[in-house]
C-alpha cells in the first residue's frame, strides 16, 4: 500500500504501523480497536502466522483492543503483544490498564491519536461536505499522564524520528505501556466502498475487473 506523508509535517498513521511492523520484525501479535486504525493495521503490518491479528471484525466493538491484548498476552506470554488503537475506542476501556498493571501483563498500546472519531469523520468528509458532527475531540485526556496515573509507562510521540525508539523502549520495559502517537487529524483510509455501492465502485482503489459474459 502507498501513502503520502501529510503536507503539514504531522505524523502519518500509516508510517507508525509500518514502524511497528519493522521494529517487531512482523512477529508481534496485533490487537486492534475499531475504526481507521483497524484498517491501517491490516494494510501496513505483515502477518505471517495464524491468530496474529485479533480484532472485532464483524461486531465492530469499539473498546475491544485493550482487553483483547491483555487476553492475548496472558495466552501468549512469550510474544510481543501490541494494541493498535484509536483515541476514541481506547477511552471506552482505558480502565483495563488497571488490570494490566495489577496482574503485570506487559502489553503495549499504540494510540493513533488523530483527535477524531476517524471513521465517522471520514464519511462526513467524503459524503457530507465536511459537516463534522460530534466526531472532533476538542477535549481529551493527556494519555501519557493517564497511563502513568494507572501505574503504566506513558509516552507521547509527535515526530517520525521518535517512533522506532519509543516502540523499542515500550517493548523492552517489561511493563504495560501506552504510546500516544499524535498523528494527522484528517487522514483518510482507502480503499472504501460508499454505502449502497458495489465493490466495483470503490473509492481510492483498483476495482476488480468485470467478467465477460460467456
Amino acid at each position: 500500500m502507498h501513502y503520502e506523508d501529510p503536507t503539514d509535517g504531522t505524523l502519518a498513521p500509516q508510517f507508525v504501523v509500518q514502524e511497528i511492523d519493522r521494529v517487531t520484525q512482523s512477529e508481534a501479535v496485533i490487537c486492534t480497536d475499531v475504526g481507521q486504525h483497524q484498517m491501517w493495521a491490516t494494510q501496513y503490518y505483515t502477518y505471517t502466522f495464524p491468530r496474529q491479528w485479533i480484532s472485532s471484525g464483524g461486531l465492530g466493538t469499539m473498546g475491544f483492543g485493550l482487553p483483547s491484548s491483555i487476553g492475548a498476552k496472558v495466552g501468549r506470554p512469550d510474544a510481543t503483544v501490541i494494541d493498535i488503537s484509536g483515541d476514541g475506542g481506547f477511552q471506552m476501556t482505558v480502565q483495563e490498564l488497571a488490570t494490566a498493571v495489577n496482574y503485570d501483563v506487559p502489553v503495549v498500546v499504540a494510540i493513533l491519536n488523530n483527535r477524531y472519531l476517524g471513521m465517522v469523520r471520514q464519511w462526513q468528509d467524503l459524503f457530507w461536505n465536511k459537516r463534522y458532527s460530534h466526531t472532533h475531540f476538542e477535549r481529551q485526556p493527556d494519555f501519557k499522564m493517564l497511563a502513568e496515573a494507572y501505574g503504566a509507562v506513558g509516552m507521547a510521540v509527535t515526530d517520525k524520528d521518535q517512533v522506532a525508539d519509543a516502540l523499542r523502549e515500550a517493548i523492552a520495559c517489561g511493563r504495560p505501556a501506552v504510546i500516544d502517537f499524535k498523528v494527522a487529524g484528517e487522514e483518510n483510509v482507502y480503499p472504501m466502498v460508499p454505502a449502497g455501492s458495489s465493490i466495483t465502485e470503490m473509492i481510492g482503489g483498483v476495482a476488480p475487473r468485470r467478467r465477460k459474459k460467456s
